[in-house]
Formats: C-alpha cells, structure tokens, sequence
C-alpha cells in the first residue's frame, strides 16, 4: 500500500481528473460528483464491474486494467491508500509531475466551503453516514454527501446539495480523516485497528482525539464504548454532545424492542422521543441515536428530526438481501472486523428463525494474523455454521503462513466450521448445509459479495437434484 502525501497542494480549479482503482464504493462517489459538476473524468479499474457501467453511463472514460501510457492528460489523478507504489498509472502521473492527490483531498475539495457533518468511528461509520444523509433529505436540508456505500432509499452514495450542509464518512485507516475542515464531528466508536499505520493503540487514540478537538462547532460522541471513553479523556473541545445507553449520555437510548421492527425512545433535554429505524439491530438504534444527537447540534427540531431518521432504510452491503433460494435468505454484510462480525449476526438473528451460515472471508493478512481467535470465537458463539474462505490481502502483501486455516482452527467444535479456499467448492458446502428457512451470510468488506451468483446457483441445483431424486 501506499502512504498519502496530504501536504500535495490541491490545484485550485481541476477540469480534468483521472482515478486509478474508480470503482471503489468511496471513490466511485466522488468521481460521481465531480462527473456531476462538470469535470472530465476518466478512470480504470482492476475488474469490470456495474459500477464502470454505471459512471460510463454518466459520462466517464474507464478501462479495465492499469496502463500508464493510456493515462491522459488531466490537471489531478487521484488515488486511496490501498494501491501499490509501482501502479503503472501511479508511476507515469509521477514522472509526468500530475498532482497525485489522496481521496481524502479530492473529498477534501467537494466539501470546500460548506458547512461539513465528518463521520469517524471503527464501526458503524458508513450505516451513520447513509442515516444522517437519508434525514437531511426528508429535512429539505439541500445537504450533499459522499458515502462509503450507496444509501438504499437515496439510489446513490453521493449527491451534490444545494444548501450549506455537506456530510462524509471520514476514513480514519491511515490518518486521512484528519485534512478536513469539520463542523461536526461524529464519532460512533473507538476501537483500536489499523495498527499497520499507527503502530500503538495510544496513537490511535490520538487520532481520533484530534479529529475531535479540530471540529469547529461540536463534537457527537459515545457515551458507552471504551474506545471513545479514552478519546474523550485526550480531548479539550468545550462543545461535546454523547449519546447511548449511559445514565448521564446527553441523548439516552432506551426502551429498544427489535420485533417486529427497531423502536426505541431517546430522552433529551427532559423530553422523551419515540422513534424507529427500518433497519434490524440494537445497534441501529444507538446509530439513530448518534445521528440525532448530530441533528439536533445542527438546529433541527428532536421531533422532525426522529421522524426524518426512520424514513433510513439501510446501505449497500450493509445486512442486504439478495433475495432467497429454496426458502434461504441470502445476505451480504461488511463487517470485516470481529466487533462487526458480533454486530451484524445478532442483528441476523433477529431476521430469521432458522440456522444462519456465515460465508466469512478474512480481510488482511495482519488482521487475519491478530484476530483469528477473536473472529473464531465470534463466528462459533452466533452462527450455526461457518464457511471460511482464504485471506483477501487487499493492500497488504501475504504473510507467510497467514490463510484462512488460521480462522478455522482457532474453532473448539471443528464440526461448526470449514475452511474451503475454492469459491466454487464452498458454495456447495453451503448449498448443501442449508435447508429452508435458514439465513445464508456472506461477511467481509472484500470481494466475498461476488460469490452471491455462485451461492444461489448451488442452492438452486441442490434443489433441483432433489427434486431428481425424488422423481427417480
């Protein structure tokens, strides 16, 4: 991977802008709103995909492949942190001396002089981020934004406003959350990962303290999470507003009921406020909590502010359905880190009556390393069974001795789990465990929701191979 150089001055008027790695969920978003005001843009991309079809659709050049000679001339490229140094199109903007500007600064850029809501936190960023956009919608609020994934009721994950709010998920992997000129900030949690940029927990924190105390008019916390505790005690910011289930949280989350749908009440100022998400798990209901405690920071009213939240109905790749097979629900989810994982299974196990199969692709070789007995332990406690897939490294290279047998053999029951590096071969495991009524699960912020097709094949021939049988 590469390090950002965030000192590269961003040029003050961009017309044309070249993205290597385009079809990313962050920076497809951003290409989308540069397309949209005005700028030529052109791309690549490793893999073909329907968001290249899309972005061509609304006017982009992309390619499939990296090539420095098809790198046009364009007064920016813009890259994210998970390239490799020798990116063909990386070197050849080098040596040409194109601006090579991080996403951050290209977001950084988009959000210039507006009024910008930064959502920063291990976990729950993007479903916060989605949430609070989707609320500032039904508000009339004119906001823009530039998600980490398309918000479902929205269609998109960016969108140009024409009022003074601008909101985006912030990126705390490698330090990059820290450029922008922040309103309001909003952190949904602390917990300490991405240990390969900042090397200790105690500079994590740090981070994240900072990004707090440069906001300039109010800092939305946790109140609950040992993480955004330490934060809080690193901080000097004079404005803090925290939210959760604590007696003393300036906005209290209580009375969570998760059938058949997420109610909860939040009290605030000596009122109380019932609300709903249309999204399943408590967790949502401390997200809808964070994003009140942001609106309400904002100026708007708590009650007009609780109903513009439950009009959320949720993110891509975020608990989606991609519909059923013989009776089985198949879902993909991001979670990619063992408190995610935790997350996103219990929130499962409220949609379904039946056993939940998890499709768990390990995220990073370092991660796979440090967690696998957490990610074990996690996986054995809330699914019923496990298919493990091999490490997608993403930015990392391998790591002798690090596959997804690690995951596998930290299991106790071997009989809960199976480590199956081929794609093919662990969708028919799956096909083959699964019977209807259960709940089928793919769980990683890799590629692993590209085996969605492969799955619903195996569970539809595993059904017409019964029927065979039983016609026989």
């Amino acid at each position: 991977m590469i390090k950002p150089d965030l000192t590269t001055p961003i040029p003050d008027e961009i017309a044309r802008v070249h993205f290597i790695g385009i079809g990313g969920s962050g920076m497809s978003g951003i290409a989308r709103m540069m397309l949209s005001s005005g700028m030529a843009v052109t791309g690549s991309d490793r893999a073909e995909s329907d968001t290249l079809h899309e972005l061509r659709g609304q006017g982009a050049e992309i390619w499939v492949g990296h090539d420095g000679a098809k790198l046009p001339d364009v007064d920016a490229v813009v890259v994210t942190s998970a390239l490799w140094p020798d990116n063909p199109e990386l070197v050849a903007a080098l040596n040409r001396g194109i601006p090579v500007l991080h996403r951050s600064q290209a977001l950084h850029l988009l959000a210039r002089g507006h009024r910008l809501v930064a959502v920063a936190g291990a976990h729950g960023k993007t479903t916060s981020t989605g949430m609070l956009a989707s609320a500032l919608h039904a508000l009339d609020a004119g906001a823009g934004f530039v998600n980490g994934g398309v918000v479902s009721g929205l269609g998109t994950s960016s969108a140009h406003g024409d009022g003074e709010l601008f909101v985006l998920e912030a990126d705390e992997s490698d330090g990059s959350f820290l450029i922008y000129d922040v309103a309001v900030a909003l952190i949904t949690n602390v917990d300490t990962d991405h240990l390969d940029h900042y090397g200790s927990e105690a500079a994590f924190d740090r981070a994240f303290a900072r990004f707090a105390d440069d906001a300039g008019e109010t800092v939305v916390i946790s109140s609950d999470d040992e993480g955004a505790g330490r934060v809080r005690a690193l901080m000097r910011h004079e404005r803090v507003v925290t939210f959760g289930r604590a007696d003393d949280a300036d906005v209290k989350l209580v009375d969570v009921s998760l059938e058949p749908e997420v109610t909860f009440a939040l009290e605030y100022r000596g009122r109380r406020f019932p609300g709903s998400v249309g999204v399943v798990g408590e967790h949502n209901a401390l997200n809808a909590a964070g994003v009140f405690a942001v609106l309400v920071s904002l100026g708007f009213e708590p009650r007009a502010a609780l109903d513009a939240i439950s009009t959320f109905t949720g993110t891509g790749r975020r608990f989606e359905s991609h519909g059923s097979v013989r009776g089985v629900a198949v879902y993909d989810d991001y979670a990619h880190h063992p408190a995610e994982v935790e997350v996103a299974l219990k929130g499962a196990r409220t949609a379904t009556d039946g056993r939940i199969i998890a499709v768990h692709q390990p995220h990073l070789f370092s991660r796979t390393r440090d967690m696998a007995d957490r990610f074990a332990e996690v996986y054995e406690e809330l699914a019923d069974h496990t298919v493990i897939l091999d490490v997608y490294g993403a930015r990392e290279d391998p790591i002798p001795g690090v596959t997804g047998a690690l995951v596998a053999d930290a299991f106790e029951d071997p009989s809960k789990r199976d480590f199956i590096a081929d794609w093919q071969a662990a969708s028919e495991r799956v096909a083959e465990l699964a019977r209807e009524g259960d709940l089928v699960m793919t769980l990683s912020c890799g590629n692993v929701n590209l085996i969605i097709p492969q799955l619903k094949d195996a569970l539809a021939a595993t059904d017409a191979d019964s029927e065979s049988r039983e016609n026989e």
